[in-house]
């Protein structure tokens, strides 16, 4: 097996150059299709000088969605210097959206005051690219606490607990004429049911008709269960008000607010 990364490492060497790519390639239409969904789960300002934060920013799709809704701050907050610097490109005259370089299991508690933040958005499977299920316990309850009291949360993630096999562990993400991407997933025993190794193929070619160069990655990706996840929110003090399921249950959605 090749040697994973940290996921921050695996971004900054792979995946960033290709991620706005990876998820159809026309940022517009990326950001109109996420303020459409925000809208629907309810994340919303009710006044002026309302703030929200995106964690795990990447590219910043959904940060330059939530200022287009009327968010008057948008705290943009990634590991990735490249993925916040495309951000940055993106949201120049967008003086809502604010790009901080930190890390997630300290960010909230380092630049956003208790009770402050009317919205948090943590999506796109960045829960499981924390290192440890300790780690997205303590995140919740970070984010229960910079909730204002009629706040809105929204986590998106992936169910991997069950694991997937034979063929069906490879799954394509996106192919394009000049570029092809998929993924397969890997459940090593080292780590019993804790992390399953996802492995990203890039195949890229300039011009139609050249050979194609491959580029590879592997990192480690937190395993961690729909129940878990909904008892570490009610631990925290959020309770769920939406909760949607995608991709065979395996992807899931959760709109949640405080308890009480």
């Amino acid at each position: 097996m090749p040697p994973t990364t940290l996921a921050v490492d695996h971004y900054d060497r792979l995946l960033a150059e290709h991620y706005t790519w990876m998820l159809g390639g026309d940022l517009p239409d990326l950001v109109a299709g996420q303020r459409a969904l925000l809208a629907e789960w309810g994340v919303l300002p009710d006044g002026a000088g309302r703030r929200a934060v995106d964690l795990g920013c990447g590219p910043g799709h959904t940060s330059l969605a939530l200022a287009a809704l009327g968010f008057g701050t948008v705290l943009a907050v990634d590991l990735s210097r490249p993925l916040l610097e495309e951000l940055g490109r993106h949201a120049a005259g967008v003086p809502a959206v604010r790009p901080v370089h930190a890390d997630l299991r300290t960010a909230l508690r380092e630049h956003v005051g208790p009770g402050t933040a009317d919205a948090v958005v943590c999506l796109g499977d960045t829960l499981t690219h924390l290192p440890t299920r300790g780690d997205v316990a303590a995140l919740l309850n970070d984010i229960a606490a910079a909730l204002t009291p009629d706040g809105t949360v929204v986590l998106s993630y992936r169910d991997l607990t069950v694991p997937l096999t034979g063929t069906d562990r490879f799954l394509p993400v996106r192919a394009t004429e000049d570029r092809i991407m998929t993924c397969f997933l890997e459940y090593p025993d080292d780590f019993d049911d804790y992390t399953v190794v996802v492995h990203d193929l890039v195949h890229v070619r300039e011009h139609v008709g050249e050979n194609w160069t491959l580029k590879t990655g592997s990192y480690r990706k937190l395993r961690v269960s729909h129940e878990w996840v909904l008892r570490q929110c009610a631990t925290a003090g959020l309770r769920v008000v939406d909760e949607r399921a995608g991709h065979g249950g395996v992807s899931r959605t959760v709109v949640l607010r405080l308890a009480g």
